[in-house]
């Protein structure tokens, strides 16, 4: 392979395009680079930020701290759980939303704009909206109770509060997903779903061999999105439980677990940066598993 030669005005013209990307590197550099490798160097110091500032070198002995902790064993459970639970069915839930609304049904752009309302919503105020529905004597208590299902202490019950939070986050992120579904689905030739009747295929035939392997590509993309998401739950599971991750630590997520050893006590900072780091290489690895299980296949 031939060198490039670098000409003076190639240098030149290179010079320029770094000049006006200088502005973004300085801001990513400052505001991405430099949080991460400062809080890589944290995780392995005992930091101690109030007070008498230090920062003392301890190695590999908070990431074996995480091995003992048993907290953050089962914020690490909790999160497992919900993602397994969550990315699966807000998943199946937006390619459903987003088949149902490219079928052709009366009031299709009515039904689009309310299934995407939840995605506008706050979600500290869409957290507020579910706790006051969770109420004993809330909203969905009454609607259990009115058919003759079992109500349920849906914030105080450690055995359901954590499902609580799972039904709010794949009701109000599903319809963001459906969008994206919606877009690649109007992107399908109309020639494949005629071949396919031409077969004798029928409606649930058709969305199986035609729909669903030609948006392999694009249910990667929200699986992978789906993972990084969940697994950085935190706002909701604070307001939820106050900041405790109560009840009985049924709601303690990894993140939450890391807010409340980093701003709760200020001499775990390092600690907290280790759950980080751990984390973020969780994150990374299960990106990079569905990257691997996701098999491209291009319909001809």
């Amino acid at each position: 392979m031939a060198k490039r030669k670098w000409t003076s005005k190639k240098l030149k013209e290179a010079g320029q395009g770094y000049f006006f990307m200088s502005p973004t590197i300085f801001t990513i550099g400052l505001f991405t680079l430099a949080p991460i490798l400062f809080a890589i160097y944290l995780s392995f110091h005992e930091v101690q930020l109030l007070g008498n500032t230090r920062f003392d070198f301890v190695g590999f002995d908070n990431f074996s701290r995480i091995a003992n902790d048993e907290r953050a064993h089962i914020s690490l459970w909790n999160t497992a759980f919900y993602v397994a639970v969550v990315v699966p069915a807000q998943t199946i839930l937006a390619l459903v939303l987003a088949a149902s609304l490219n079928a052709g049904l009366k009031g299709e752009r009515f039904f689009r704009v309310v299934f995407f309302l939840p995605t506008l919503t706050s979600s500290a105020v869409l957290a507020m909206i579910f706790m006051w529905m969770y109420q004993p004597d809330g909203f969905i208590n009454t609607i259990l109770h009115s058919v003759g299902l079992p109500t349920y202490n849906w914030l105080e019950d450690p055995n359901v509060a954590l499902i609580s939070i799972m039904i709010m986050n794949i009701w109000a992120t599903a319809p963001f997903f459906m969008v994206i579904y919606l877009a690649a689905l109007q992107d399908i030739p109309d020639s494949l779903y005629e071949a396919a009747e031409l077969d004798g295929a029928g409606p649930i035939q058709k969305f199986w061999n035609v729909t669903v392997p030609m948006l392999r590509p694009v249910t990667g993309f929200t699986i992978i999105m789906s993972l990084i998401g969940t697994f950085q739950l935190f706002d909701q599971t604070y307001i939820f439980s106050g900041g405790s991750g109560g009840p009985n630590n049924s709601t303690l997520t990894v993140v939450l677990l890391i807010y409340q050893y980093a701003f709760n006590s200020y001499d775990q900072m390092g600690y907290a940066a280790a759950l980080a780091f751990v984390l973020a290489l969780i994150i990374l690895a299960a990106t990079l598993i569905q990257r691997k299980l996701q098999k491209e296949e291009q319909v001809y």
